[in-house]
């Protein structure tokens, strides 16, 4: 039987001048999760979307929507972004002084929480959180732009992650992975413990709706 991965496309490379069609595109193609990148080309150089656009996309879908906050000072937008529609927020533990109480608050606003880790940084950062969070994202690019290589370091983390993970006793909080992520590598990407797989340009370059599909074939092969 096979394992129940969930293909979850960026937004940050959909046309945002079509950006309704495109998630009604992607929910019909058969993705999980709607994944917002959101910059502030502080934590991050570069600017995206703010809580207006998580608005303007919700009634467009029922799909949950992913709000992956790469900014400073997170604490002080959660509850806009869950007022916005946001599912799911996350936030970075390089950025976040007060860890616990940004994923309890995070819980507060009916929205499940979890943290970031960048490419080189501890796992404990994120070990020592995750009976706190629902999940935790693994960087396998750094953060900022899209389109960038897939760091290989990422598999080996990932494997290390799950492991310890179900040593703890915390099978159930989900790993998702950020960058680089396309439908040549999805399958090893899964296989090395990840559970969310996002996706900007690996899916919306060329036909969005085939290569979801082609994505969840490749997906479907892991035990």
């Amino acid at each position: 039987m096979s394992r129940d991965i969930k293909i979850a496309p960026s937004i940050l490379s959909a046309d945002f001048a079509n950006l309704g069609r495109d998630i009604k595109t992607m929910t019909e193609a058969g993705a999980d999760i709607i994944h917002v990148d959101v910059m502030d080309g502080h934590f991050v150089p570069n600017i995206t979307i703010g809580p207006l656009i998580v608005s303007a996309i919700r009634p467009y879908s029922t799909l949950p929507i992913d709000v992956h906050l790469m900014i400073e000072k997170p604490d002080n937008y959660l509850e806009d972004f869950a007022n916005a529609g946001a599912d799911y927020i996350s936030v970075h533990a390089e950025e976040v002084r007060h860890l616990h109480r940004s994923l309890s608050r995070i819980k507060e606003l009916n929205c499940k929480a979890g943290v970031v880790l960048n490419p080189i940084t501890p796992l404990s950062f994120a070990l020592d959180a995750a009976e706190y969070s629902d999940f935790i994202l693994l960087m396998s690019v750094n953060p900022g732009f899209g389109g960038q290589s897939f760091i290989e370091s990422f598999y080996r983390k990932a494997s290390e992650l799950r492991n310890e993970l179900n040593k703890r006793g915390l099978e159930k909080v989900a790993i998702e992975v950020d960058g680089g992520v396309k439908i040549d590598n999805c399958q090893k990407v899964a296989e090395s413990g990840a559970d969310w797989l996002v996706s900007g340009s690996g899916l919306f370059k060329g036909d969005l709706t085939a290569n979801i599909k082609l994505m969840r074939q490749e997906l479907d092969k892991v035990k």
